[in-house]
């Protein structure tokens, strides 16, 4: 019997992801010099990661700031985040990560290094693929040392 990947919750699947990645990582680092396999890596990511937010508009049908509040909670599927919301309106919606399990994860795996390069990079390039219009921005992340993440997602109000 198989199983549909999309029924295995984010968190594990950034696990399995990583247990594999990191010492593929650390090889071609070794081989080919780590700031190309490093660039390489983030850049592979990035690319599926605007793929994965294309696919986010389609499950949430749109791509609208308030279908992106929609999909919310599916970034803390399994308790994967643990977030506060800010502020939500027409122009934005601003929360802070209060917990992330996946930076707990890569550091009980031994690869906090690596944590930064397979997750946090897939943020901006997700945002993209669900609507090149609305901005993200973020100033830090728990998985670099901070107390929380800090999340923004804006759109321009048009001008009436």
């Amino acid at each position: 019997m198989t199983q549909d990947i999309n029924s295995i919750n984010m968190l594990v699947r950034r696990e399995i992801e990583s247990l594999i990645a990191a010492p593929i990582i650390r090889a071609f680092s070794e081989k080919f010099g780590k700031e190309e396999t490093e660039i390489t890596v983030r850049d592979v990511i990035q690319g599926l990661s605007h793929e994965s937010g294309k696919m986010l508009a389609a499950f949430c049908g749109g791509n609208s700031l308030n279908d992106l509040k929609k999909g919310l909670p599916l970034f803390s599927q399994g308790g994967a985040l643990e977030f506060e919301i800010l502020n939500t309106d027409d122009t934005e919606i601003r929360l802070n990560i209060t917990r992330c399990r996946y930076a707990e994860m890569y550091k009980n795996n031994g690869l906090a290094e690596f944590g930064y390069l397979l997750s946090c990079n897939r943020d901006y390039a997700l945002i993209k693929g669900f609507n090149p219009d609305i901005t993200f921005t973020r100033k830090q992340t728990i998985m670099e040392g901070a107390d929380y993440c800090d999340f923004c997602f804006s759109v321009k109000k048009d001008k009436e």
